[in-house]
């Protein structure tokens, strides 16, 4: 059985597109060559800046025959279908088989595919597969029609056997297959032939390429960590850079240089950030003071002078870099000193959102929300609004134009050296979070109230405006922002009224709307109104401003906003709970809680209060996976079916109380005693909100419920009793639901 070995040797392909292609490459020729017919025991992707590879193991000599039998029409039927099935099996005439059916005499074809040559099939494949490449982007060279991501030089493609190996006959646009590659671009530039997997891979290694990224990425990382810890430094980890980097050299020489002195008081981040985006450096920082003292650069290849050359040259380089990102530092301190001001007046020309204002517009209402939430939250209402007015001021900052990633920790740093409280500072870098569900949850609580308004103004916002998450489509963020608000509540534990919150969204959101309309001319009022939040506010603006709007004041625009709030934005507050409720349900799957024992508890009162829903699924999600609690589960739910069906047949509801007096066996009395007793210890239980403890006082009505139901026959002839005993499943209908709707629970 041959292997198979292809080698796409082209100008330099982008590292972030290498690991992705040599995946395409895999998948595009091994699902080809199966469709065909060719089986294999094993393939393996690798690439270089240069190369894409592929090696295919055990792969089979030859398709095999294929036969194939086709029913056609019956005998005797019109010539013109007898002729379209010749056509359509490929035969002539005297290959047709007469069979005797059950439905009469009917023509049959045996079509018989002989097998083909391994190498017919790989040629075939491979032209297809290069020809119709999914890269991101690609491009035409010369005066072919050949699109690849740079220009292709060669093709290399052998098959291998005990016999030796064959080159597989392939021209595309002039590129014809062989078995030769070259080695490194500059140490070893010559083309060598190749006769196997093994040998191609030893010979590129002798000619200075490392054919494996993930042995290039570890050769880089050990020599980094290596010359680091000579130094008594460390090497700061970063595993993006590591895999671009790696896709950057085919022999990677790891050098480490020196940052200049008048650099290392600039922050660690700035440092870091600047040096991996602008020269893909790698940090080395003193673990004593925490600085980036210096950098690893990686050549691609060996040098006379060991690198000292490509050191200077980058060394100088780097310093131009970092010049500029000095000038930002201090240029961006000296605003941060005089008070920030600037910035915050720079933003009030940055659109959030054309229907949402500007960035200025939002922070106004982020603050005005968070001075509400901070005592809920146990933060200082003061500090909260001053905390989420400064919070995004970074955005106007030079260094975070330069690199954004580092919006928010350079506010720390900015806010900082304002003079303002660290705690204060804090809430600039950590009020996005969380940004994914691996992000860590701020915990401070000035963090969290400004996080909790940041994400709260985004949802009520775009909600207002109807730009609602559709289907996978959220181009706004907005579950994203629903599960970090879910998140922060659930992992500081905040005892906190959604619907409250949100209708203090939505205020905000309308008297920020109110601000702004005002300030037009007021025909254009009207149709603003309609514009932004639909054709009902507009006609409650046109009743509130008449025709004296340039007489209005805060407090009228306050009261006006308030009276609407009321009448409509309550509503819509109502409606975005279901929103994380849904939410809630994808954050607590990865805990095991069942999507029906969540809904059970959100049918429950204060199921806007989310520590409180989670308290009660996660009691329920534990009681009803023992045997008590599913037993009970059924016979409450057989409790319940035998009430509504004789509700319903009687037109009668029965919940006026159960009498013992009226009790006759034994296990009704005992039921009696236990409801009463479990009503009184659950009833104590949620009081002091311990559901645990209420849903086990719940789970022990399993055996005088199991009791009752085996030994009663509650459709008594006595209609007295019946009565009676319809009261009292009513009794365990109500004691059962007091702690959960188990209506909902399946099964």
């Amino acid at each position: 059985m041959p292997d198979l070995l292809i080698e796409l040797f082209s100008e330099e392909i982008p590292a972030r597109m290498q690991a992705r292609a040599g995946e395409d490459l895999k998948k595009r020729i091994t699902d080809g060559l199966v469709e065909a017919g060719l089986t294999y025991a094993h393939a393996a992707a690798l690439s270089t800046p240069r190369r894409l590879t592929l090696a295919v193991e055990g792969l089979l000599d030859a398709s095999p025959t294929l036969r194939e039998e086709r029913k056609g029409p019956k005998v005797g039927a019109p010539e013109q279908a007898v002729e379209g099935f010749l056509r359509g099996a490929g035969i002539t005439r005297d290959q047709l088989e007469e069979r005797e059916t059950p439905k009469g005499a009917i023509w049959f074809a045996t079509i018989e595919k002989p097998g083909r040559p391994a190498a017919a099939i790989v040629a075939e494949v491979l032209e297809n597969a290069i020809r119709n490449f999914p890269w991101p982007k690609s491009m035409r060279w010369g005066a072919g029609s050949l699109r690849w991501v740079r220009p292709l030089q060669s093709i290399l493609c052998i098959l291998t056997t005990e016999a030796g190996a064959e080159v597989v006959p392939l021209d595309i646009d002039g590129i014809q297959a062989g078995d030769s590659t070259a080695g490194h671009r500059f140490m070893a530039p010559a083309r060598f032939s190749v006769t196997s997997f093994e040998d191609y891979q030893t010979k590129l290694k002798r000619a200075h390429v490392v054919l494996d990224p993930a042995e290039r990425a570890d050769h880089i990382w050990n020599d980094a960590q290596n010359l680091a810890f000579a130094a008594g430094l460390e090497l700061v980890e970063d595993k993006g850079l590591l895999a671009e980097v790696a896709g950057l050299v085919e022999w990677p020489v790891v050098l480490m240089g020196e940052i200049s002195a008048e650099f290392l008081d600039l922050p660690p981040e700035v440092l870091q950030t600047s040096m991996r985006e602008h020269q893909k450096f790698f940090s080395v920082r003193n673990p004593r003071t925490g600085r980036i003292e210096r950098f690893v650069t990686v050549a691609n290849r060996e040098t006379a002078d060991n690198g000292a050359t490509i050191l200077a040259g980058n060394q100088k380089v780097l310093s131009a870099r970092l010049a500029d990102a000095k000038f930002f530092w201090d240029n961006d301190l000296r605003v941060a000193r005089a008070g920030m001001s600037d910035w915050t007046d720079a933003l009030e020309n940055v659109t959030f959102h054309n229907k949402l204002g500007s960035q200025g517009d939002r922070i106004r209402r982020i603050a005005a929300l968070a001075r509400e939430l901070a005592p809920v939250v146990g933060a200082d209402a003061g500090q909260a609004e001053q905390a989420a007015t400064l919070a995004k001021a970074d955005l106007s900052s030079e260094m975070v134009f330069e690199f954004p990633e580092l919006q928010g920790l350079m506010g720390r740093y900015y806010i900082e050296a304002a003079g303002h409280d660290a705690a204060i500072a804090a809430v600039a870098q950590e009020h996005y979070a969380p940004l994914g569900p691996s992000d860590d949850v701020p915990t401070a609580p000035l963090s969290v109230t400004v996080a909790l308004a940041d994400k709260l103004d985004t949802l009520t916002g775009f909600w207002a405006i109807d730009e609602k998450p559709t289907g996978s489509k959220d181009p706004f963020a907005l579950r994203r922002a629903a599960l970090g608000v879910i998140r922060l509540v659930l992992e500081n534990e905040v005892r906190i009224s959604l619907v409250s919150a949100l209708e203090a969204g939505f205020s905000q959101h309308l008297l920020d709307m109110f601000y702004r309309i005002v300030g037009w001319e007021y025909e254009d009022k009207i149709d603003a109104a309609s514009r932004l939040f639909g054709s009902e506010i507009a006609q409650s603006f046109e009743q509130a401003l008449g025709a004296t709007v340039p007489a209005y004041d805060h407090e009228s625009a306050g009261e006006f906003c308030e009276s609407y709030l009321n009448s409509v934005h309550c509503e819509e507050a109502k409606k975005l709970i279901p929103f994380f409720h849904d939410r809630l349900k994808v954050f607590l799957r990865d805990e095991g809680i069942r999507h029906d024992v969540i809904d059970a508890c959100i049918a429950m009162e204060g199921n806007d209060d989310l520590n409180l829903l989670v308290k009660r699924a996660r009691a329920l999600n534990a009681v009803i996976a023992t045997e008590d609690g599913e037993n009970l589960v059924q016979g409450f739910k057989r409790a319940n079916n035998i009430l509504t069906q004789a509700e319903e047949k009687d037109g009668v509801e029965y919940s006026f109380g159960a009498d013992i007096k009226f009790a006759e066996a034994e296990s009704e009395k005992a039921l009696f005693a236990a409801l009463d007793q479990a009503e009184a210890t659950i009833d104590a239980a949620l009081k002091i909100e311990d559901f645990a403890a209420a849903m086990t006082a719940m789970a022990a009505l399993r055996a005088p419920v199991d009791a009752f139901f085996e030994e009663v026959q509650i459709n008594s002839d006595n209609q007295v009793v019946r009565r009676n005993r319809l009261n009292l499943l009513s009794q365990i209908r109500k004691v059962c639901s007091s702690t959960a709707d188990l209506t909902r629970i399946e099964g």
